[in-house]
């Protein structure tokens, strides 16, 4: 049973070429930040091309539980009215956040420095997960939290009502950590300040500057110090969302594993602090190209074309790398299984406590199908088939993870015989339109008893 209701399992088989245009949904990351901070304006913030997946949508009707007036005019256009900074009202129920761990640990941020007291919950995925990592920081402020063991969630957080600033060093490389503490020192006074030794994606960053408020990035010795001054008055926005690179990942991967393919994917966002998957595919020899480069919004977007490419290698992926492309690592150990050698992945512990474990759940599945997978708690290494050599024909185990289910539905298309995941309705958290569009493309996939 599926925490989206009856798991609907799901099989993919070889394709015989993926052609055509994947236009993929806006930017997850983005698109959380975007209504956030709308909230947290004074006055109307217009919204274009935003993620309408489930978590998302949490994150709309979040802020509207805050008091902020959300709403939808079409397909992707949404209005934010906000109350200004410091302006959330309590709610009067529980935040359900869903699977979005970005949403609640953003949210807890934004909330946590305004004397209100709010409630969150998820799905099981999201209940299993480390909250510990955010209330510790948030406690600086002078926030509390009452949750479950671990630190996880059902769990209350009680605003500061006299809230300090801070000075934070991240402990491991987390853009939602970031995030949370940065959205908190809107509400402290003076400058909150944020370091972080190992750079992590920058949309909170370049967004705040957008929105109004006095933020300052400096690399130093110790890190990147970001300094925000406290109490803006954000201005409200326009704000067209790029194309999500982490959803681009898959059309992407599925293209340069299946024979005879090419795909264009228009308007993807190529934020440096998020393409590293493309880097690495391209020191791997995929063929893949950067095209109409330009900048929308502050952000750099290209049209990304994809070619099947049988002549991949295995490669070591720079550690240092890991958190431009930290989501993406299932679908590259799905790349990489059709690539010849091994592909090494190090540095990549975050990957233990995403939705699900991915290095587990990514290793067992490969196996499954054939595939040699070698794994330590902070790497792990794929062996490559080469082009058609994986044998698929496996059932795997999704865990509720929308990522791990699409990177196994891409292994099917190219594998020699099909690979199920025995529910693909997680998939609906931040690509509702997978299945359309891949098939759109020339993707065959199969329900349960079709």
């Amino acid at each position: 049973m599926s925490a989206h209701g009856p798991a609907q399992p799901l099989t993919a088989v070889k394709a015989t070429g993926l052609s055509g245009e994947a236009h993929v949904p806006g930017d997850k990351s983005i698109s959380h930040r975007s209504l956030i901070l709308g909230a947290l304006s004074v006055g109307e913030s217009r919204i274009r091309g935003l993620l309408e997946g489930d978590d998302v949508l949490a994150t709309a009707n979040a802020m509207r539980a805050f008091g902020a007036d959300v709403s939808r005019s079409e397909a992707g256009e949404w209005t934010v009215h906000g109350v200004g900074t410091g302006g959330f009202a309590e709610p009067e129920d529980v935040i359900d956040c869903g699977n979005a761990g970005t949403g609640v640990r953003l949210i807890m941020g934004a909330m946590a420095t305004t004397p209100i007291t709010a409630t969150f919950t998820g799905d099981a995925s999201l209940r299993s997960r480390p909250m510990a990592r955010i209330t510790d920081p948030l406690a600086l402020f002078g926030a509390t939290s009452y949750g479950r063991s671990k630190g996880r969630l059902p769990m209350t957080i009680v605003g500061a009502a006299s809230p300090v600033p801070v000075r934070y060093t991240l402990p491991v490389p987390s853009a939602q950590v970031k995030s949370a503490v940065l959205l908190a020192g809107l509400n402290a006074p003076g400058e909150t300040v944020v370091i972080e030794p190992e750079a992590t994606r920058d949309h909170t960053e370049r967004m705040l500057r957008g929105f109004g408020a006095t933020l300052n990035v400096e690399d130093t010795p110790e890190g990147r110090v970001i300094t925000l001054t406290g109490e803006p008055e954000l201005k409200p926005q326009s704000i067209d969302v790029p194309r999500d690179p982490s959803s681009a990942a898959f059309p992407v991967c599925a293209a340069l594993i299946v024979e005879g393919s090419d795909v264009l994917v228009p308007n993807i966002g190529l934020n440096p602090t998020r393409a590293g998957l493309f880097e690495t595919l391209r020191d791997m020899g995929a063929d893949l190209a950067y095209e109409n480069l330009r900048e929308v919004g502050g952000e750099p977007v290209a049209d990304l074309r994809a070619r099947f490419s049988p002549e991949m290698k295995g490669i070591e992926v720079p550690p240092e790398r890991a958190a431009s492309m930290i989501d993406e690592y299932p679908i590259l150990s799905v790349v990489a299984s059709f690539a010849e050698g091994q592909t090494v992945m190090r540095g990549v512990k975050e990957l233990r406590v995403k939705e699900s474990d991915r290095i587990d759940a990514m290793a067992t599945g490969l196996r499954a199908n054939g595939v040699a997978v070698d794994e330590g708690e902070d790497w792990w290494t794929v062996t490559g088939l080469g082009p058609s050599g994986v044998p698929g024909g496996a059932t795997v185990a999704a865990r509720l993870d929308h990522r791990i289910a699409m990177s196994f539905l891409c292994l099917g298309l190219a594998a020699r015989n099909g690979v199920t995941v025995d529910d693909a309705s997680p998939i609906a958290t931040s690509f509702p339109v997978f299945q359309s569009l891949m098939e759109g493309l020339g993707a065959s996939f199969r329900h349960a008893g079709a």
